[in-house]
């Protein structure tokens, strides 16, 4: 239950929550079932914080995109020191909850994608210069959250604008 199949209406979080009901059906000890749990404990966590903060509808879905994020890179880092110190069963573990993690993020632009988008970035800004290149990825980010790739997209604009 990742991106297939998603409308562009359905936010990260519903598709969490779907996921998480089909994931307890069925295998509630699974490592499915498991790491959604984990997520929806952290959403909710985030939800309190933003209702204190006044937000009555919990935290924003930039919020949530984050938040994922932030759990993939963790098991990056906690896999890479499992690998590091021979747990290789633990480094498998943090992997296959990272894929997880994955399914429910944007897809990154790349390719002829990411090419088109920074095309119509420096053609909207009117932009002809390097010095440029910071408006260019400011509105690259703006207009596709959470799908740049700031390394890649910035070589793009690079070679877009000289």
């Amino acid at each position: 239950m990742g991106q297939t199949g998603v409308s562009p209406s359905t936010t990260i979080r519903d598709r969490l929550v779907a996921a998480l009901q089909s994931a307890e059906q069925d295998d509630p000890q699974g490592i499915r079932a498991r790491t959604l749990r984990l997520v929806k404990c952290a959403m909710r966590d985030r939800d309190v914080t933003a209702r204190t903060q006044g937000h009555c509808e919990g935290c924003e879905e930039t919020e949530v995109r984050k938040l994922l994020e932030t759990m993939v890179a963790q098991r990056e880092i906690s896999a890479r020191e499992y690998d590091e110190s021979g747990r290789i069963s633990d480094a498998e573990r943090e992997r296959e909850e990272m894929e997880i993690l994955q399914a429910f993020l944007p897809r990154p632009l790349e390719g002829d994608a990411l090419e088109g988008a920074v095309e119509q970035v420096v053609e909207d800004l009117e932009a002809h210069k390097l010095k440029d290149m910071g408006r260019c990825m400011a509105e690259l980010q703006n207009r596709y959250p959470g799908r740049i790739d700031t390394g890649t997209a910035g070589k793009a604009v690079r070679r877009a604008l000289v």
